[in-house]
């Protein structure tokens, strides 16, 4: 078991690399996209824009998978720590009943202490695990909007972007674009709170 959880706590490190991997190409594309607007070709400007955004969306699905295994990764070491407690109580409960027998106080005291201990390795463990599952937050799907970007870039380097850009159909997508992503986050909250509960 303890092979599995180094192995899961590995696999949620190497997403997270693979991440930030995608944001540096998404800052390169951005990048490149903003020279391509300066020189005038938009088509080039376009390709650009298109591959920050997938970029983009994929730092995120990375980061999504990294935090659904680190949630999974979490419940591994919950179950392992618990196993550990249940097996140390026994050994202690077994030292008890001999102490008892002897009626050794000072030693009943010292056994006591130690299955204190452990009560309170188990209060600490657990909270620490369910501020785990509270800080592994979902992610929205972000709108994409590769004439908003193209003109973002535009703005922020102060140029003047000579293209139509579409006002109606690109509310459009917006909307369709933020009613998707309300409608993952509830399932992603959904889905956090089950395992929660478990």
């Amino acid at each position: 078991m303890d092979k599995h959880l180094f192995n899961l706590k590995f696999a949620a490190k190497d997403l997270e690399r693979q991440a930030k991997r995608s944001e540096k190409a998404e800052k390169d594309e951005k990048l490149k996209l903003k020279k391509a607007i300066q020189k005038g070709n938009i088509e080039g400007a376009k390709i650009h824009a298109e591959n920050s955004i997938r970029q983009k969306n994929q730092a995120l699905n990375y980061r999504r998978m990294s935090a659904r295994i680190d949630a999974v990764s979490a419940r591994v070491q919950t179950a392992l720590t618990t196993r550990q407690v249940t097996n140390s109580m026994a050994g202690v409960v077994k030292s008890m009943e001999a102490a008892m027998k002897s009626m050794n106080l000072e030693k009943v005291s010292q056994l006591m202490d130690r299955f204190e201990q452990q009560f309170e390795n188990l209060d600490v463990q657990s909270q620490v695990m369910e501020n785990t599952m509270m800080n592994s937050s979902t992610l929205t799907t972000p709108q994409n909007q590769v004439d908003a970007l193209m003109q973002e870039v535009a703005d922020e380097a102060g140029l003047e972007l000579n293209m139509d850009l579409p006002s109606a159909q690109g509310s459009a997508i917006g909307a369709t674009g933020s009613t998707q992503a309300s409608a993952e986050q509830d399932e992603l909250s959904q889905r956090l709170a089950k395992l929660r509960q478990m």
